[in-house]
C-alpha cells in the first residue's frame, strides 16, 4: 500500500463535560476529506486515544469512516499495551473497512521492552492483522525509543508496511531509510500514482458491477441486446476488471491502475522536519501540525514532488516555528486551538489536560496568522 503524502491524525472532539461530540467529528472528517491530503488517522497520540474508553475508540472509528470520502486511506490506530487487545481493536478497525493500523510501541513495563520482546510483539501482531501495519514510534510520550536496528529487522516482514517516526532525530530517519532499502514490494496506485486500496478497489467493483447492470437492463428494455454483444455499449465493456492497456495500465472496476515499488515506507511525525525528512527518504508524514493546518503542510511536500527544492524549504519556514510550539509545546490543547482558528472544531480536551491561558492563546494566534487550513 502506498503512503505517500500528508495525514492528519486528527483530533476527537469533545463537549466542555467531556463526552464525545460526534457531530463535530464528522464535520471535520468531511472538511479534511475536501483537501488534497492523502488520507486519515484515527485515534493516534492527537486523537487523545489513551483517554477514551474502548466503546469510545470503537465508536469514533465507525464514525470518521463513516463521513470520510471514499478516496482517502484511513488509517487506524489501533495500539494497546498487549498484542492481544492491540488485534482486537484491529480486527474491529479491518471490519469497518480501514485501510491500515498504526500501532504505538508498548511501553509501560519498560524495562521489558528489549528487542526480543518488541519483535515478537509486532511480528505476532503482524501475522494474525488482516490490515498492514505501521509501527508507531513515539519516544516523547512513551519514553520508549526503538532503536532502528529493530525497525530494520521487523521491516522484512510482509504485513509491516511502515513506520511512523516521530523521535525528531534526522539522523535516525537516515538510518531507517538506509536499513530498509533492500525491501523491495509493489504497491497498486492510481494512473497518476495516487494510493488505491482493497477497500477503494472493492469499492469500484460494486459500483462497476451495479453499472453494468443497469445498463443491461436498460438495454434489454430498448432492444439493444445486440449493441452490447457487438461491444459498442462502451460503459459496458470499459469497466470490465483487469483489462489491460499498453502504457501499463489495468483496469479494476472502474479504476484505472498501475503498479508501484514502494518497498518499507518511512513516514515522519515532525512537521518542522518536514522537508529535510523528505530529502533524507521519508515518503510521506502523519503530523499534528496537518490537524489545524492540512493545506500549508501539503504544500510543503508537494514542492518536494514537483522538484521545486526552494519553494519546499520556503514553505518549511513558514510553519517551523508555529510547528513547534502549537504541537512540540503546547501538545493536544493546542493543536485544538490552532484548529479553532482555522475553522475546524478544536474545543476543550479531557482532564488531565487543561486549556490554554489567554497568553498562550495570544501567542497561538500570532504563530498561525497567513498558515493555510
Amino acid at each position: 500500500m502506498l503512503l505517500s503524502g500528508i495525514f492528519p491524525p486528527i483530533t476527537t472532539p469533545f463537549y466542555p463535560d467531556g463526552e464525545v461530540y460526534y457531530k463535530k467529528l464528522e464535520s471535520n472528517v468531511e472538511r479534511y476529506s475536501r483537501t488534497p491530503i492523502a488520507g486519515i488517522v484515527v485515534q493516534g497520540s492527537t486523537g487523545e486515544a489513551i483517554m477514551l474508553s474502548d466503546q469510545e475508540r470503537r465508536d469514533v472509528f465507525k464514525v470518521a469512516m463513516g463521513a470520510a470520502a471514499p478516496n482517502k486511506v484511513m488509517i487506524a490506530g489501533t495500539g494497546l499495551e498487549s498484542a492481544h487487545e492491540t488485534l482486537r481493536l484491529t480486527e474491529y478497525a479491518a471490519n469497518l473497512g480501514y485501510d491500515a493500523a498504526m500501532v504505538r510501541t508498548p511501553h509501560y513495563y519498560k524495562t521489558q521492552m528489549l528487542p526480543a520482546n518488541l519483535l515478537a510483539f509486532y511480528r505476532t501482531v503482524a501475522d494474525r492483522s488482516a490490515l498492514p501495519i505501521i509501527i508507531y514510534n513515539f519516544p516523547q510520550a512513551t519514553g520508549y525509543d526503538m532503536p532502528p536496528a529493530i525497525v530494520s529487522e521487523l521491516a522484512g516482514h510482509p504485513n509491516i508496511a511502515a513506520i511512523k517516526e516521530s523521535g525528531g532525530n534526522l539522523d535516525k530517519v537516515k538510518q531507517m531509510v538506509d536499513g530498509t532499502r533492500h525491501i523491495r514490494r509493489q504497491a497498486t496506485v492510481t494512473e497518476t500514482f495516487e494510493a488505491v486500496t482493497p477497500r477503494m478497489v472493492k469499492a469500484a467493483g460494486i459500483e462497476s458491477e451495479k453499472r453494468s447492470r443497469e445498463l443491461v437492463s436498460v438495454a434489454t428494455l430498448t432492444g439493444s441486446i445486440e449493441s452490447i454483444e457487438r461491444g459498442t455499449a462502451a460503459t459496458v465493456h470499459v469497466d470490465h476488471p483487469a483489462k489491460p492497456s499498453s502504457s501499463a495500465v489495468t483496469y479494476l472496476g472502474k479504476l484505472k491502475v498501475r503498479q508501484k515499488e514502494v518497498g518499507f515506507q518511512v513516514m515522519v511525525g515532525a512537521a518542522h522536519q518536514l522537508e529535510p525528512s523528505l530529502g533524507l527518504g521519508a515518503v510521506g508524514a502523519i503530523l499534528g501540525f496537518a490537524s489545524p493546518a492540512p493545506m500549508a503542510c501539503y504544500e510543503i511536500a508537494a514542492a518536494f514532488k514537483d522538484g521545486d527544492a526552494a519553494l519546499a524549504r520556503e514553505k518549511q519556514e513558514r510553519v517551523k516555528l508555529a510547528a513547534l510550539r502549537v504541537v512540540g509545546e503546547l501538545g493536544v490543547p493546542g493543536v485544538k486551538y490552532a484548529m479553532d482558528l482555522n475553522g475546524y472544531y478544536g474545543g476543550p480536551s479531557r482532564l488531565p489536560l487543561l486549556p490554554l491561558s489567554g497568553e498562550q492563546k495570544a501567542n497561538v494566534d500570532k504563530l498561525m496568522t497567513g498558515i493555510k487550513s
